[in-house]
C-alpha cells in the first residue's frame, strides 16, 4: 500500500467515480494526492519490486515441492495469492535466457575445429557419396582429385577437407540439392511439371540456402556458425510460439477429459516451462561449480535434477 497522503475528495482522480474507501471500487485507483515526492517514487518502486518478489518465490516454492499444485489452484479459482503464470513466465525467461546467453556467448562457445581426422566409416561414406556424384558429373575434375585423396589411406583425411570439397562441387545443402544462383534454381523450376516443382516452404528453404551459399562460399566454416547463432538467438522465440503448440498436443492427448480446457493445458505447460528454466538454471549453476572446483560428485546432482524433471 502507498504511503502517500490520501485525498479530501472522494471523486476518483482516473475515473470520477465517488470512491467508497482507499481505492476506487470502478478502476482500483488509489485515491491519494496526485503529487509525491522523488522519495516516495523511489520506495514505491522498491515496494513493488520487494512484493513482486515475494510473490515469485512463494509461487516458486509450490511450483518445485508440489508438481501440479500450482496448475489445479488456478484452475479451481485460487489465484490471488500466486503470481500469475504469464508474468511468471515472462520473469522466468528474462532471467533465464540473461544467464544463458551470458554464459553461453556465441563467438566464444560455437566453435569449428576442421583439423579432426575422419573417422573410417566416416570416411568410406565419403568415398561413397564422391563416386555417386562423379556417375552423375564425370567430368568434373574436382571431384575426381578430391576422390583420389579420399583414397589415399596414406594421408588423414580432416573433416576440413571435406567442407571444402562441399565448397567446390556447389557449396553446403541444407535440403539435398545445389544451385548456383536465383535464376537457375527458378529456370530448372519452370522447366519441370506443375505437379513436380518445389513447394512453397521448400522454395524458401532453396532460396535460403542459395543465399547463404553466396554469401559464405569462400568460408563454410562461417556459414555453419552463423546458421548455429541464428538458432540460439531465435530460441526465446521458438519456445515461446511452442507453449500454444505443446498445450494443444496435451488437449489432444487429454481429449476425453472434459473437465480439462484448453486454456487448463495452457496454465499447465506455462508452469512446465517455468520449472524447466529453473532446472536449466540450476545446471548451468552446478556446471560452473564444477569447472572451478572440479568436483566430480557435481554430475550426479546433475542428473538428478534431470530426472526430477520426469
Amino acid at each position: 500500500m502507498s504511503h502517500i497522503a490520501e485525498r479530501k475528495e472522494k471523486d476518483c482522480l482516473n475515473c470520477g467515480t465517488i470512491v467508497q474507501g482507499h481505492y476506487c471500487q470502478n478502476c482500483g485507483q488509489q485515491n491519494v494526492v496526485p503529487k509525491e515526492t522523488f522519495w516516495h517514487m523511489v520506495t514505491h518502486f522498491f515496494y513493488d519490486i520487494t512484493h513482486f518478489d515475494g510473490s515469485f518465490f512463494h509461487t516458486v516454492h509450490h511450483l518445485i515441492l508440489k508438481p501440479g499444485f500450482l496448475s489445479r489452484e488456478y484452475m479451481i479459482g485460487k489465484r490471488v495469492s500466486y503470481l500469475h503464470p504469464i508474468r511468471m513466465y515472462v520473469f522466468s525467461s528474462a532471467i533465464f535466457f540473461l544467464l544463458f546467453f551470458s554464459l553461453f556467448k556465441p563467438e566464444n562457445s560455437l566453435t569449428f575445429n576442421v583439423n579432426i581426422p575422419v573417422k573410417n566409416k566416416d570416411r568410406a561414406d565419403y568415398i561413397a557419396s564422391l563416386e555417386k556424384k562423379l556417375k552423375h558429373d564425370t567430368g568434373n575434375v574436382k571431384l575426381k582429385e578430391a576422390l583420389v585423396f579420399a583414397k589415399d589411406t596414406t594421408k588423414a583425411l580432416m573433416t576440413g577437407d571435406m567442407i571444402k570439397e562441399k565448397e567446390k562441387s556447389g557449396g553446403l545443402s541444407f535440403t539435398g540439392a545445389n544451385y548456383k544462383d536465383f535464376a537457375g534454381y527458378d529456370s530448372i523450376q519452370h522447366s519441370l511439371p506443375a505437379n513436380k516443382r518445389d513447394g512453397w516452404i521448400m522454395r524458401r528453404l532453396q532460396k535460403k540456402q542459395i543465399e547463404i551459399d553466396e554469401k559464405y562460399r569462400e568460408n563454410p566454416e562461417e556459414a555453419l556458425k552463423k546458421l548455429a547463432e541464428s538458432v540460439l538467438h531465435r530460441l526465446p522465440y521458438m519456445l515461446f510460439v511452442s507453449l500454444p503448440l505443446f498445450a494443444l498436443i496435451l488437449k489432444l492427448v487429454y481429449i476425453r477429459r472434459k473437465q480439462f480446457y484448453y486454456a487448463d493445458h495452457g496454465v499447465f505447460t506455462i508452469h512446465l516451462y517455468v520449472f524447466t528454466f529453473l532446472l536449466l538454471m540450476a545446471v548451468f549453476g552446478l556446471s560452473k561449480l564444477e569447472e572451478a572446483t572440479g568436483w566430480g560428485f557435481i554430475n550426479l546432482l546433475t542428473g538428478i535434477l534431470f530426472i526430477g524433471l520426469f
